[in-house]
């Protein structure tokens, strides 16, 4: 009823515990007894605090953990970003007017979407609209924005460790053991309020009390040029996707997989050679006037320089090994003629 009334309508969780991982919201009066789904004012946002703050807010009663879930209508908040945020609500516009359709994505215009500030919807309207009202929340409730919180979805076992994909742990307590790729195995010995992580590309280690930290470690990892600050191991594109197994000096080895009827666009590169082995499914690969299918454990070398093309013309998933060769291995050494998914 608030939100078909026009209010922004925030859902807050009543508070288990002194958590510093979380906003708040707070209330002009305690909450009385079970928590009642009645939209109730909203006095203001405070965002994470220090654990004696956390301590009060929990004891006053006055607070409730700021979900981030929002109901409202497509009017009321569109009128609010309007009020609020004109210049971004401009340029939101703009992005969408200029948008192109491409198969079964709309891509919005780049230049304009550019403009649009970097801002949460607390932040950016939230905290400065008056027609707020907040529904506190029944049930059980994460944000999963902690490696504390992931911990405690996961499960722990009688020691309270949590262990994920092919991780192990010898004497350890109240800790979080995670193995994200089945080619890498973690075993922790003798931790104690830890929080270990192991992806294909980067290794997290911390201590659980730091858990809110990881976004310094992504800073400190730009500052420093790491491309696991901004790349991920497996990326997406319109024909499928790639990752990369092995890079190093003057080489760099990728795993494809292109989906049934995609193709990639007819390109050449400037600094590398490639090698092509196809391990699953069938390829038509296009090296200058030489058109062939390959099946499994075929191979095609492209010479550097040479307009080539990879389609998968059959019904299954293809997959095949890149291994590039030469001084300069980066994404944007393309030269594109042709693409069906209007990348020239």
């Amino acid at each position: 009823e608030a939100a078909a009334a026009g209010k922004l309508v925030t859902f807050g969780v009543r508070p288990s515990r002194a958590e510093t991982g979380y906003g708040y919201l707070e209330l002009s009066t305690p909450l009385d007894g079970d928590a009642t789904p009645e939209a109730l004012p909203l006095v203001r946002f405070v965002e994470k605090p220090d654990a004696p703050t956390a301590e009060a807010m929990v004891a006053g009663g006055k607070h409730l953990w700021n979900s981030g879930v929002f109901l409202f209508s497509a009017a009321a908040i569109i009128e609010a970003f309007e009020t609020h945020q004109p210049e971004m609500t401009a340029a939101v516009r703009a992005a969408v007017t200029g948008a192109a359709v491409d198969l079964a994505f709309l891509r919005l215009d780049p230049v304009a979407w550019d403009r649009v500030e970097n801002l949460s919807i607390d932040y950016a309207v939230m905290e400065k609209a008056d027609n707020l009202a907040v529904v506190p929340f029944l049930g059980e409730w994460s944000d999963l924005g902690s490696w504390d919180a992931i911990g405690r979805e996961m499960g722990t076992d009688a020691t309270g460790t949590a262990l994920s994909g092919p991780a192990y742990a010898i004497d350890c307590e109240d800790s979080v053991l995670r193995a994200e790729s089945p080619e890498q195995v973690l075993v922790g010995i003798g931790l104690k309020n830890i929080v270990a992580v192991a992806m294909r590309d980067a290794v997290l280690v911390a201590d659980m009390s730091d858990g809110q930290r990881v976004k310094e470690a992504v800073a400190l990892l730009k500052t420093k040029g790491g491309r696991q600050a901004t790349d991920f191991p497996r990326f997406h594109r319109p024909w499928g996707w790639y990752e990369t197994l092995s890079l190093g000096p003057r080489f760099q080895v990728k795993r494809i997989m292109v989906h049934p009827g995609g193709i990639l666009s007819l390109q050449s590169h400037v600094h590398r050679a490639e090698h092509w082995v196809v391990v699953e499914g069938a390829a038509r690969v296009t090296v200058g006037e030489d058109v062939r299918l390959l099946g499994e454990n075929q191979s095609v070398y492209i010479p550097l320089g040479a307009i080539h093309r990879l389609e998968n013309p059959g019904k299954v998933d293809l997959h095949l090994i890149e291994v590039q060769s030469g001084p300069y291995l980066g994404e944007d050494d393309i030269v594109r003629y042709e693409d069906i998914y209007a990348r020239t």
